[in-house]
């Protein structure tokens, strides 16, 4: 399986964190594919069987407040779908199933480093993106996506803050376990520019 992916490079990390936008720029630099996982997200939901899938059954059968008002962060956090793993056998087929005579660059919160390290033909295929809070949260404020899950709630400030906070220990856990794997991260915080974090993820894969 590493042989057969050793064409693909691995943008993880937190949410807010640019990897979209660094997953471009790598492309548009060194004539790359891109694959967002972010944009398969439904596909996927929907080739997942209930029974490898049980967490995702359960998210969809809630409601808006039951998902982001009326849990704790915590809980948020243990049992989002996404975050466990689920739906990840599906980026394995779609990756395998792109020719290999070019590169592409695999991108999304959803690449969790214990899942994408086996993977690795070396470490520095792969790297996670980790914001600070602020830096997620002016993120979000700026293309509006936070609000527009938490503003479907009937408390859009607590949802908010579960949401942010949820998203900060999600952050914490990929520092983590990337750490723990000796895989690379990078912290990106408002003084980082996105030329500049560019050029960090260029010069960890080695382009």
């Amino acid at each position: 399986m590493r042989d057969r992916l050793a064409h693909v490079y691995w943008i993880g990390g937190g949410s807010g964190a640019g990897k979209s936008t660094i997953a471009a720029r790598l492309a548009d630099r060194y004539d790359l594919r891109v694959y967002p996982t972010d944009d398969v997200m439904g596909d996927h939901a929907r080739r997942g069987e209930p029974e490898s899938s049980p967490y995702l059954q359960r998210f969809a059968a809630m409601d808006m407040d039951e998902r982001w008002v009326n849990r704790s962060p915590e809980t948020m956090l243990d049992t989002f779908h996404w975050y466990r793993g689920e739906g990840f056998t599906h980026i394995v087929e779609d990756l395998l199933a792109v020719p290999a005579e070019r590169g592409v660059v695999a991108e999304g919160f959803r690449l969790l480093p214990e899942f994408v390290a086996p993977l690795l033909a070396e470490p520095r295929r792969g790297v996670w993106l980790l914001p600070t809070p602020a830096f997620r949260r002016a993120a979000f404020e700026s293309r509006y996506g936070l609000w527009q899950i938490a503003g479907r709630t009937s408390d859009p400030e607590r949802a908010l803050r579960n949401l942010l906070e949820r998203d900060r220990m999600f952050t914490e856990r990929l520092d983590a376990r990337a750490t723990s794997l000796g895989l690379p991260v990078i912290r990106v915080d408002s003084a980082m520019t996105e030329d500049k974090l560019a050029d960090l993820v260029a010069t960890s894969f080695r382009l």
